[in-house]
């Protein structure tokens, strides 16, 4: 079997819109470090059965194979350390797994809702700790760990028990049929997350597969599993059966090969790199496993000359949003070229204006990158970008004032781009933006859709029909149309090689279903 690695690179959609907090629809909190910050993490979490993970005196001990540290990359200083599973833990998480479906598949419709319902109480509860473990292992801003992060979970976890309560599991064909339509789970899932919002692509597969009826083994990414394992003390909490939900920590190439070529695991979904997703597909191609994924993106944000006034503005604040780490964020922004100098000028402004600071703080700022290896390969790219010849407008390879450490990318713009360099056609996942110029409507499509690439795609334009006709045109599963996000329970995922399948509402909902046609029923 071949290697991957899971988490090199994760993915998921950024809201268009300023880098400030959406609007509070809960009490504020008093959200800050806690006094001991090492806590030690055990290998997986079975059978429904959460490792403990009181803070223990664990920082300073030298790694070994099978322990790593998870490191603050704001300080890059561990805070925390973590044993990896191996082959052996994931067989005895799939039986699990395996034994715990026969019955979890004949719950009925209530009382997964009712689960479900209890999850979300306790979520609600644990929300500090929670927007606390994703600031510390992957660089999120409080405000924007709690507003977003955190935030995106509990919708996506009210959306769908909404969806499951009022879903019909089986149903007549036709009215003069009599042919019986059902839906069932699929089975037993190996659900892959990823560190860039940690939170949100674990509730975003484990809910809806547990409405459905499926039990699971979660692996989290490595980089960032402290939250995962809160996670799965909430679904602990909550009362779900033992061997419905299992976690496993580890790495790509052990457990995650594992997961994907596993005869006893009837679906694999996935968020991560391209690269990562192609080997999952190979080895998962010999058990004949369904597999779902979601992949790498480099979205193109058309300005048209008649775009509203902070079009422009608002699409610099979007790329730098969560650090540039959104496997949708629209990193080439094409400016029609009557209106190029004015739009250049006013995004090498917004990002002077944007604030690099460390996560633990509140604030309208952006955070760290995520690991020294991602910070490694945004420094690289901008460097390579300067060597193409594209001009350097704003930010650079250099720490932003006043940060001597931790993994700090200035926002940066790249000028007197063309499609054909480096920076306009890999992700780089980072604060980096790259301004192409067009003439023609034609030509803006064309420069769009030149990509191996199809997650997300942005237009602004106030010619509604001009709007609707590029949408159509342009290759991707998402088209934002003048700075408006999507509503929670869109459909979300790729073409092309930015992967397969659907997330969130009812098409995330139904991949975790089988469908079975019943003849003779009346």
């Amino acid at each position: 079997m071949k290697s991957f690695e899971a988490s090199a690179q994760g993915f998921e959609k950024a809201p268009f819109s300023p880098l400030k907090p959406r609007k509070k629809s809960r009490p504020p909190r008093n959200t800050r470090r806690p006094k001991t910050a090492a806590m030690c993490i055990k290998t997986f979490c079975f059978s429904g059965r959460c490792p403990d993970i009181k803070p223990k005196r664990a920082i300073g001990r030298p790694n070994k194979a099978g322990i790593i540290d998870v490191i603050d990359p704001s300080t890059e200083e561990a805070f925390a350390v973590i044993s990896l599973g191996s082959k052996e833990d994931t067989d005895k998480a799939v039986n699990a797994a395996k034994v715990a479906f026969e019955s979890w598949r004949e719950t009925s419709k209530e009382e997964r809702v009712k689960l479900l319902e209890k999850f979300c109480e306790i979520y609600n509860k644990r929300w500090d700790e929670m927007v606390e473990a994703q600031s510390m292992e992957m660089g999120a801003p409080l405000d924007f760990a709690s507003e977003i992060h955190t935030k995106m979970g509990a919708d996506i976890s009210r959306n769908t028990i909404d969806i499951l309560k009022n879903f019909n599991f089986e149903h007549q064909f036709d009215p003069k049929s009599n042919n019986q339509i059902r839906y069932e789970p699929i089975g037993v899932c190996g659900l892959i997350t990823p560190w860039n919002y940690p939170m949100n692509q674990i509730i975003l597969k484990v809910i809806p597969a547990l409405a459905a009826g499926c039990t699971m083994i979660l692996k989290p990414s490595e980089i960032a599993p402290v939250s995962a394992v809160l996670f799965a003390e909430i679904i602990d909490e909550a009362g779900f059966p033992p061997g419905v939900f299992n976690l496993v920590n580890g790495n790509g190439e052990v457990v995650g090969n594992h997961i994907s070529g596993h005869p006893d695991i009837d679906m694999v979904s996935f968020t991560g790199s391209t690269r990562a997703g192609k080997l999952i597909q190979k080895n998962a191609a010999d058990t004949i496993k369904k597999v779902t994924l979601e992949l790498g993106g480099k979205g193109g944000n058309i300005v048209f000359e008649d775009s509203y006034p902070d079009a422009v503005r608002d699409g610099v604040r979007t790329i730098m949003s969560n650090t540039g780490q959104s496997c949708d964020a629209p990193t080439r922004m094409l400016v029609q070229r009557s209106i190029y100098e004015r739009a250049v000028k006013e995004a090498v402004d917004e990002a002077n204006k944007i604030k690099v600071d460390v996560a633990s703080k509140k604030g309208d700022h952006i955070g760290p990158l995520v690991s020294k290896v991602q910070y490694d390969k945004v420094v690289n790219l901008i460097n390579e970008g300067i060597k193409e010849g594209a001009t350097l407008a704003a930010g650079g390879p250099d720490l932003p004032n006043g940060l001597n450490k931790g993994y700090f990318v200035k926002p940066t713009i790249f000028t007197d781009v063309n499609n054909d360099m480096k920076i306009a056609r890999e992700e780089i996942f980072g604060p980096v933006l790259s301004i192409i110029p067009f003439d023609t409507e034609e030509e803006a499509i064309k420069i769009t859709n030149d990509t191996s690439y199809g997650l997300g795609n942005y237009l602004q334009t106030e010619d509604k029909e001009k709007a609707k006709r590029v949408a159509r045109k342009v290759r991707a599963g998402t088209v934002y149309i003048n700075g408006q996000g999507a509503e929670t329970g869109a459909p979300f995922g790729g073409f092309k090689q930015s992967g397969n399948g659907r997330e969130g509402g009812l098409w995330g909902f139904t991949e975790y279903l089988e469908v079975k046609a019943i003849t003779g029923w009346n």
